[in-house]
């Protein structure tokens, strides 16, 4: 698992990080790693779809219409099939 050493923390912010982890029944280093964790993942998951979507809007976007032929289609035939 990969580590991280943070130096020259002064301590006040060492101070503060060890009341706030008592605050929230954890030890310094487990506040530290929920701050982190907090800081860097995004609020909510981001989606594939959203995400192709709004790289198309930042090309300009791109205006798709879709219809449907409304003439029926021959179902698939597979009695001869071998």
């Amino acid at each position: 698992m990969p580590a991280l050493n943070v130096r020259n923390l002064s301590a006040e912010t060492h101070l503060a990080l060890r009341l706030r982890a008592t605050q929230h029944g954890r030890s310094t280093e487990a506040e530290v790693r929920a701050i982190l964790d907090d800081a860097v993942r995004p609020k909510t998951p981001v989606r594939l779809g959203t995400l192709l979507a709004q790289i198309g809007q930042d090309f300009g976007g791109v205006e798709l219409v879709v219809t449907r032929d409304p003439a029926p289609v021959e179902p698939a035939n597979f009695a001869n099939f071998e």
